[in-house]
Parts: C-alpha cells; structure tokens; sequence
C-alpha cells in the first residue's frame, strides 16, 4: 500500500483546520475561531480503508431521512457495501440526492458516536474522481469520516443517518467529536 493517499489525507485535514481557523464562511462560530487550534482525529490507519464493490440496487428506493432540525430531506437509496470490521461483517447504504449524481452519501453512527466523536454520527462523501478505482470499485476510507457542520453550530440543519446506517462496532477512524 501505498503511502500518497495517507499525505492526500494529511493535506486534506491541514486545509480543512486552515478554513475552519480563517475562513469567514466557516462553520465555527466567530468567537471560536481565534482559539481554535485544529480538529482531532484518530490517527490514519489503513485498517479502515477498503476496496469495495457498491452493490446497487436495480430499483432504488426514496427515502426520507430526518434531520438535526426536526425537517426531513429525500435521498435514493443507491446501493449497499459489505465489509468487514475487527471480525464483524456490517453493511453500510450508500445514498444519493440525485440519480445523475456522481457521487454517493455514506452518513453512518457506530459504537464511538456520542463518545469519542460526534454522537448523532459522521458523514463520508465519495466521488467517482477520487474514489473509484479503475475496475470499479470503491474506495471507502473511513480516514476521511467527518462530521456534519451542525455539530459546530447549531445554525446549521444536518441530515442525520438513517437506522439502517447505524453500526454496533467501533470505527476508530476519522475525525473525533468535536
């Protein structure tokens, strides 16, 4: 395994930290960000990044999926991926707004969620461009799991993972609560 995407990775969470601490559209209220020093993660491991087929569905389903604001949004439900975590085999729905969508929604809550990171769940977004091998597979890095902005400010409406997308095992990967 190569190490680029690891420094693709530590780029990423150093540019994210820089927006968060600078930008005027960050998520974090304004009297956070003076002190704000970066975000925490779990350490990069490469036990949490997979090379999966999406199983999709032939017909996908609507479905509504609440939010932090008590609204309600609709995702198609795209396909399914199996994996398996510290022997556990689990599935996660893959999800997205639009049919012509190149990407897909990964929002998922697992045994670390209102513990060590943002109890109503973490959000993984996939684009074909960057996550999608050659032969078709996807790369699904929880390395890259982040949270909503809703769990920076509360001005925000974030969708929340469905149940179907909530894992009994740890996923000790990505970013930590905030």
């Amino acid at each position: 395994m190569t190490t680029d995407w690891r420094r693709a990775l530590e780029t990423q969470r150093e540019e994210k930290d820089q927006y968060f601490g600078e930008h005027p559209r960050s998520p974090l209220p304004d009297g956070e960000r003076e002190s704000f020093d970066g975000l925490e993660y779990y350490p990069v491991d490469g036990d949490y990044r997979f090379e999966l087929p999406l199983e999709e569905y032939d017909d996908p389903e609507r479905v509504t999926v609440g939010t932090s604001t008590d609204g309600e949004r609709e995702y198609l439900r795209w396909g399914q991926f199996r994996f398996t975590v510290d022997g556990e085999d689990v599935s996660l729905q893959a999800y997205k707004a639009d049919p012509d969508d190149d990407r897909l929604w990964v929002p998922f809550r697992d045994a670390t969620s209102g513990d060590e990171t943002y109890g109503a769940g973490r959000y993984l977004d996939l684009e074909a461009d960057r996550h999608r091998t050659d032969d078709g597979t996807w790369i699904l890095d929880f390395n890259e799991a982040y949270n909503p902005t809703c769990a920076y400010s509360d001005r925000y409406e974030c969708p929340l993972p469905p149940t179907e997308n909530w894992l009994e095992v740890a996923i000790e990967a990505g970013e930590k609560a905030y």
